[in-house]
Order: structure tokens, then sequence, then C-alpha cells
């Protein structure tokens, strides 16, 4: 005989070990976790931003100061050549300041090719074809990085996206084991039905001839199938040492860099001091030699060396500004990339309150 039946069937299974509340909620950290490591790819993307940001202006100074030098160089070849020209210099002079001024105007192209790679790099970064990046104009040297505190609370750490993340994670995980554990326990399910049945289709609507409903309730346990059970349950257990394994590495992950950026602001500012006290001589000699040099009391080799000292002085002391600026970008990201306590994920709501 032919059976026709329509009408609305559900199963409940009661939740009596927590075992379902638990994967919810496991699956709600995991969510949460991916969101921390979303914040995490932001932080990253704005310290390579800031970082390249100030390499750009690093080498526009430094192009500056080649742009100087280059014309003291032309400058002082006049003046030599007019010298040979009067037999008070021979014409190896002329032609070791030449060899000088050819060098730095060859420098200058590698400094206007290192621009271009960093604006194009930028521009690839916020996702945006090649073109000139408008920066401040203010002096590079002047720029100056913040005050940090020498003592960093280790609550701040609590900030970044990665240790968030691998808390997270390590919540989601003890939540699996949990409810691997509570496949061992019977379940208890309800089955409900309504709805109309019959053998012949022109009455499968009769009222109410037609009309079946039913409530069962049932219990099961794992027997044949507990062998799975317990490679699950191991299964999740090595996961969840696996996160807490990778939780102990990010924490102490995040203890190196901070130690690490501060000794490296420290360090850098002392070595940034120095260098400006050498460029500030180097700058005197330049000006000595030069004097020495017009009055016939120093050789032409005083001139090019005192040059060329300084022009690597002012170099240097380009990049150790730059350097500190990147420890402070670095600094910045140590300690959770801006996001505060208010950015943290909420714990999963209504699913339960997990410890």
């Amino acid at each position: 005989l032919q059976n026709y039946s329509v009408g609305l069937y559900a199963s409940w299974e009661i939740d009596v070990w927590s075992r379902l509340r638990d994967s919810a909620d496991a699956a709600t950290y995991r969510y949460l976790a991916s969101a921390a490591g979303r914040n995490f790819m932001i932080t990253r993307l704005v310290a390579e931003i800031a970082t390249r940001y100030y390499e750009l202006l690093a080498l526009d100074r430094q192009r500056e100061i080649l742009l100087t030098n280059i014309q003291l160089q032309e400058d002082s070849l006049r003046v030599v050549r007019l010298q040979q020209e009067a037999a008070r210099v021979t014409m190896a002079a002329v032609t070791r300041f030449e060899a000088q001024l050819l060098g730095f105007e060859s420098r200058q192209y590698d400094i206007e090719q290192r621009i271009t790679e960093t604006e194009n790099q930028l521009n690839f970064l916020v996702g945006r074809f090649p073109q000139h990046i408008e920066r401040s104009a203010d002096d590079f040297l002047a720029i100056t990085p913040p005050a940090v505190q020498a003592g960093v609370p280790t609550e701040l750490l609590e900030n970044r996206p990665d240790v968030q993340q691998a808390e997270l994670a390590l919540t989601a995980s003890r939540l699996d084991v949990s409810a691997a554990r509570a496949r061992f326990y019977p379940s208890l399910r309800l089955d409900l039905g309504v709805g109309y049945r019959s053998f012949d289709i022109t009455r499968l609507f009769a009222t109410p001839e037609s009309i079946v409903y039913g409530l069962l309730a049932g219990i099961t346990a794992p027997l044949l199938n507990r062998s799975g059970i317990t490679a699950d349950y191991f299964a999740a257990n090595s996961q969840q040492m696996e996160a807490v394994l990778r939780y102990e590495r990010t924490i102490l992950s995040a203890v190196v860099d901070v130690s690490t950026a501060l000794s490296l602001l420290r360090n850098v500012a002392r070595s940034y001091e120095r260098k400006e006290q050498q460029v500030e001589r180097l700058g005197a000699a330049v000006e000595i030699s030069n004097q020495l040099f017009e009055s016939a009391r120093a050789d032409y080799l005083e001139v090019l060396t005192a040059r060329r000292e300084s022009l690597e002085a002012q170099m240097e002391l380009v990049e150790i500004k730059q350097r500190q600026l990147a420890a402070t970008v670095t600094l910045y990201q140590a300690l959770g990339g801006g996001w505060q306590g208010a950015d943290r994920p909420a714990d999963p709501e209504p699913m339960g309150a997990v410890p």
C-alpha cells in the first residue's frame, strides 16, 4: 500500500553534560581568536607602513645632504682649478677633486632609486598604484621619538593581538576536551512529530481521521563506537597541549620583544648623541682644512679626506635617526599596536559562563 504523509518533525538532545554548549562556546572562541588574528595583521601592516615612511623621510634627508656636499665640492673644484692655473697645485689635485665629485653624483642616483622603491612599497601597502607620496617637510633630524618609561607593566602585553589569539585558542581547546569527554556519557533525546498520514492521497488532510502525532524519549550510550570516541578524546588533549605550548611561546616572545625594543631605544639614543657630536667635530674639521688649504698650509688630500668623512658621518647620523624611529615603531607593535583593553574580544554570550 502507498503511504503518504506530511507534517513537522523535530528532535532535541538534552544537553545534560554540557557537550553541545561547550562545543558552541569553543566555536565562538575560535571565531574571536580569528578576530584577534585580524587585529594582529592590522598591527603589522601599520608598523610596516610607519617604518617605510620613516625610511622615505631619511632618504630625503640624505639626498639633501648629498646635494649640499655636491655643491660644496663643485665650488672647491673651481677654486682648485684656479690654483692649478696659478701653478699653486698640480693637476693631481684637480683630478682627485673631480673624482670625488663624480662619486658624490653617482651616489645621488642610487638614493633616487631607493626613494622610488620605497614610495612604490608604500603605495603597495596601502593598495595604490605607483605615485608620489606627500610627506612632512620638517627636518627629519628634528623629529623626537616619544619618551618611554623604563618599566613596562606586564598587563600591557595583554593588549597584544597575538597574545589574545593564543589565549582564546587555548580556551577553545579546553572546551573541546570537555566536549570530547562528555561523549563517553549517555545522551538523552526527545523526538516530536505532528502531521497528516494516509494510504489514500485524497484523504490525506482529512481531520481528525488522518492526524498523527507522537512524542518519543530515548537514551543512547556509546558502546560500539567507544574506540572512536577515545581516539577523538586523546586528539583533543593533544591539541590542548599544543595550544598551551603555543600560548607559552607567545607570552615569552612578547616579553622578549618588549625587552629588546626598550634596550634598542636606549642604545640608539646614546649612539645618536655621540654621532651628532662627531658630525659637529667633522664639520669644524672641514672648515679648518679649507682655510689651511687656501693659505697653502695644508695638502689637498686633507680637504678631500675631511669632506668625505663629514659626508659619511652625516649619512650615518640620518641612518641612526631612522633606526631610532623604527625602534619606536617596533615598541609600539610589541606593546599591542594601539589596541586597548576595550578592543579585547568579549566572552561569548549567552552560551554560558566559562571559567
